[in-house]
Parts: structure tokens; C-alpha cells; sequence
């Protein structure tokens, strides 16, 4: 009866929309844009900016979302992935109605609803670490050709053939605003500048640029690009330190989640007790409360070291 009630009730929410003629991706980007920019006084404004007082955190994670989806360059995404967000809640609301669980429904509608959002924090994670890796690369050898050279521009000319996208990218549109728009190369270096988010980057352009007018400062090159391998060193430690803990963590939600079933098998009565008692609900619903605020967590907390000046 309950799986009918909810299939009517999708039903429905299917007909209003093509009544209105509306299509889901609106939907998502009107209420998702509302949750992103609310309607606030000039004081929460001002609190906010200032530090004193945090957004709430699905604000938060939505604007970290968008931030991330923009720098990897795929901001067109985040329509998509707001909807896919929506479908998740949904859904994640309607399996607990379906277990006639609803202590459980609004945990597993949230839980459910963060789910995108952690995923694109974590495939930034492995974008910011392959965009390093490559940039350690790229500023290496334009590094070791600049101060054979002495000119930035021959430098890039030489080794853009052997650079990898992005990287490879951003250095080719160095060169064609240098000579397609505006030969000025401290203006080219402002705009490179801005085109990567690694602070060692933009302390190597920083530092090309003061070459252009002491060409002696080029000896302050090698000792800037060496900091992106020292970061990788960190990065693979730590990398290998946290790998084990959140193997374990894995591990268990499994052992939590896989222990329902198999009390079902065990002991018949136990299983009736955790699934049709309120009290077995209120459990089941803090657990996976738990399960979800500790991989909230372990989301933050695998995130690559960055260099900080």
C-alpha cells in the first residue's frame, strides 16, 4: 500500500510539472538559486563577510560545489548535479517510507542529498593533485629553458609540445595573448597569474615578473618550483597515512550495514524488534545519522595539502 501511495504521489508531482510545462533542471536551478543567494538584511550581509556569523552548511556545500565545478571547468555541471541531488533526497526519503521507518526518512533524505556534492569534492581532490603533478612538470622545464634564455616567452615556445591539458592550455593562451593581442609580458603574466589556483604558481609568475626587470631574481625560480615536489612528498605521506583509517571506516559501515540482514537470518525475532519497534527505529535512524556525518568528515578530511604563503 505504501509503494502504491508513493508512485501516486510521484505520479502527481510528474503531472504538475508537465501541467506547468516546467522541466526538472528549472525546478532545481530556482530552488537550488534560492538557497544560494536568500533574501537577507544588509546586516546578516555584513556579519557574514565579516566572519561572525557561518552560512549554514548545505549553503555552504553548495557554493563549494559551484566553486570547485567552475575552477575544473565544468561549471555548466551544476545544474545537473543540483537535480541529481533532488532525485537523490527524493529517493532517499521514499526507501525509509518504504521500510516504514519514518525516523529514518529525513536522515536518509539529507544523507542522500549530500551525496553529489561529496562526489565532486572528492573528483577536485584528484584534479587539484593531477594539476599539480603537471605543473611541477610544466614550471620545471620552462624554468630550466628561462634561465638558458632569459626570455619567458622562447621558454614556453620551447616546452609547450610536451605539456599536458589543462596545463598545456593555459600556456598556449600565454602565448597568443602575447602575440595576438597585446606584447606586453607583464600583463600576459597578470592573466596567467589567475588562470591556475595553486599558490605556488602564482608566486613562480610573481617572480617572472620581477625578472623582467632584474634578470639576476631568475636564480629565485628554482627554489619556487622545488616547494610543488616537496607538496607531493606531503601529499603521498599523508595520502598513505590516511588511506588505512578510511579503508576501516569502509569496512565498518559495511559491517553496520550488512548486520541487519544478517540478524534477519540469525534471530527473527531481534530483526522484528530493530525494524517494527520505535525504539529499533530511533536506532537505526542515529546510526546511519552517524554513517553519514562521519563520511561528511571523511570527505574534508582527504582532502591534497596546498601550498600557503
Amino acid at each position: 500500500m505504501t509503494a502504491i501511495q508513493l508512485l501516486a504521489c510521484a505520479g502527481m508531482i510528474v503531472g504538475v510539472f508537465l501541467l506547468l510545462e516546467m522541466k526538472p533542471v528549472e525546478f532545481t536551478d530556482s530552488l537550488f538559486g534560492f538557497l544560494l543567494n536568500p533574501k537577507r538584511s544588509l546586516r546578516e550581509d555584513i556579519r557574514e563577510s565579516s566572519g561572525r556569523k557561518k552560512s549554514g552548511i548545505l549553503r555552504r556545500e553548495l557554493k563549494e560545489a559551484q566553486n570547485i565545478l567552475q575552477m575544473t571547468g565544468r561549471g555548466n555541471r551544476f545544474s545537473f548535479i543540483c537535480a541529481v541531488a533532488l532525485a537523490l533526497f527524493c529517493a532517499g526519503g521514499s526507501i525509509a517510507i518504504l521500510l516504514g521507518n519514518f525516523f529514518l526518512a529525513p536522515v536518509m533524505a539529507v544523507g542522500f542529498l549530500f551525496l553529489p556534492f561529496w562526489y565532486v569534492k572528492l573528483t577536485a581532490n584528484h584534479y587539484k593533485r593531477d594539476v599539480s603533478a603537471e605543473l611541477e612538470t610544466a614550471l620545471s622545464v620552462i624554468t630550466t629553458a628561462y634561465l638558458r634564455t632569459e626570455d619567458i616567452v622562447t621558454a614556453v615556445e620551447e616546452n609547450t609540445a610536451y605539456l599536458n591539458p589543462p596545463v598545456s592550455r593555459v600556456f598556449q593562451d600565454f602565448l597568443i595573448q602575447i602575440k595576438m593581442v597585446n606584447p606586453d609580458v607583464q600583463a600576459a603574466l597578470r592573466i596567467l597569474r589567475g588562470r591556475i589556483d595553486n599558490e605556488v604558481f602564482r608566486e613562480w609568475c610573481d617572480a617572472v615578473s620581477d625578472c623582467q626587470h632584474d634578470r639576476s631574481l631568475k636564480t629565485t625560480l628554482p627554489p619556487i618550483v622545488s616547494k610543488l615536489s616537496d607538496m607531493r612528498n606531503v601529499n603521498a605521506e599523508l595520502e598513505y597515512m590516511i588511506a588505512e583509517p578510511r579503508k576501516e571506516f569502509m569496512i565498518m559501515v559495511v559491517f553496520v550495514v550488512g548486520n541487519i540482514p544478517l540478524m534477519y537470518l540469525l534471530n527473527q525475532d531481534w530483526y522484528d524488534v530493530l525494524m517494527h519497534t520505535v525504539l529499533g527505529q530511533c536506532i537505526l535512524a542515529a546510526t546511519a545519522a552517524a554513517i553519514f556525518i562521519s563520511a561528511g568528515f571523511v570527505v574534508k578530511l582527504t582532502r591534497p595539502i596546498e601550498y600557503r604563503r
